[in-house]
């Protein structure tokens, strides 16, 4: 691994820095978490804006419109807007992270003319639909039926846990269109508008009370078969290059907040006070705040060997497995540390006494989805175990 940045990489890092600074404090104010119309458009703005200063899909391949970046720019890139608090990719996130690339590397080239463009500039919003109420992380288990009818697939059936549906254009959908085919090899991959007839969106309210999941059902939905990215019943190999995106660089800007929270709670930790004490004279915490620094500081080096794996071999490997697995327990354990510190007033759904509790409050219950969403850290077992270790498939 050689991540030694290059002169023209700190050059790239301090012109993006310069245009950050300017950018941001040009933002409108951000919508109330449940406003996800206004949500939408304000996350669709700021990839506007990244589009029109050259940074949008930074690391797509210039055939598809983007920059053909390193995966090393890109490293700079996910720092460097995170560090200055720029907007998360927010709804945009599907069609960036997922879709996009997904489309770019098994898609057809009038596909990448079709869609591409679109996400780039924010003119289309995508969602996921893969999970479904029986097959949740078995995801090869779906039972989501295309049978093929002329130049359609008729789909029917339903998926859960499918993020921003309400506000998105198009869902990149997994469906089954051989059912006597062995349970991954009877997989297709389909580009689904969403505004098909016969498409309903359920949207699902999380313990943080939002609805950023809905359940999506499918009544005789009509796909056009030239809507199919990779061939009829490959769908499962392509799924793999849409799940190694995700799982390859997708938290890299979360890798950086926690580390930016954990500075945060140190600093908080002298302010607390406990009885005639502040809670920074704890040695346990400290001790905890200590050994949470560290395994951050090992995940970003786990990133950066990931990030050499992808300027390697072009796409993320399965290090990706073993960074989403102990990334996502980390996480849930600095958030646990932050609701010890702030005590009854981590209960609080606002901020009070001057503390963050409002903010932390939220992050700690998102936390919980993070050893579940993109892979339960039980499947990310099962990778590590048998395509990293080599370790007998489980039966």
């Amino acid at each position: 691994m050689d991540l030694r940045y290059t002169e023209a990489e700190e050059r790239f890092r301090a012109e993006l820095r310069a245009w950050l600074d300017r950018a941001i404090p040009l933002l409108p104010a951000k919508p109330d978490r449940n406003d996800w119309p206004g949500r939408r458009a304000y996350d669709t703005a700021w990839q506007r804006l990244l589009f029109e200063a050259g940074y949008a899909g930074l690391h797509w391949s210039v055939e598809a419109g983007g920059k053909g970046a390193t995966p090393t720019e890109h490293l700079i890139f996910l720092e460097e807007t995170e560090r200055a608090g720029a907007p998360y990719v927010g709804a945009n996130f599907v069609g960036l992270l997922h879709a996009g690339p997904t489309i770019d590397a098994a898609g057809t080239e009038e596909q990448r003319r079709r869609y591409l463009p679109g996400i780039l500039r924010g003119d289309d919003v995508w969602c996921q639909g893969f999970s479904e109420p029986g097959a949740g992380s078995d995801l090869a288990s779906l039972r989501t039926r295309a049978v093929r009818d002329g130049d359609d697939y008729v789909v029917n059936g339903s998926k859960i846990w499918t993020s921003h549906a309400e506000v998105a254009d198009y869902c990149e959908m997994l469906v089954r269109t051989d059912p006597d085919a062995p349970k991954h090899k009877g997989i297709t991959w389909l580009i689904v508008p969403m505004d098909t007839p016969g498409i309903t969106i359920r949207p699902l309210e999380t313990v943080m009370g939002t609805s950023e999941f809905a359940e999506v059902f499918f009544d005789d939905v009509r796909v056009p078969v030239a809507n199919r990215v990779g061939e009829e019943n490959d769908g499962w190999r392509v799924t793999m290059v849409t799940l190694s995106f995700e799982r390859g660089t997708a938290f890299v800007s979360e890798v950086v907040a926690c580390q930016r929270l954990l500075r945060e709670l140190a600093a908080l930790a002298k302010k607390v006070t406990r009885r005639q004490a502040s809670a920074w004279d704890d040695l346990a915490l400290r001790r905890e705040l200590g050994h949470l620094t560290a395994e951050f500081e090992a995940l970003w080096a786990l990133t950066k060997w990931n990030v050499s794996e992808a300027q390697r071999s072009g796409v993320p490997g399965v290090g990706g497995s073993v960074f989403k697995l102990r990334f996502s327990e980390t996480k849930q354990k600095v958030y646990d540390l932050a609701h010890r510190l702030l005590g009854r007033a981590a209960l609080a759904v606002d901020d009070v006494a001057g503390l963050p509790s409002g903010s932390l409050m939220d992050e700690r219950l998102s936390s919980l989805s993070y050893t579940i969403a993109a892979g339960t850290s039980q499947i990310q077992r099962n990778i590590v175990g048998e395509r990293i270790l080599g370790l007998p498939k489980e039966r």
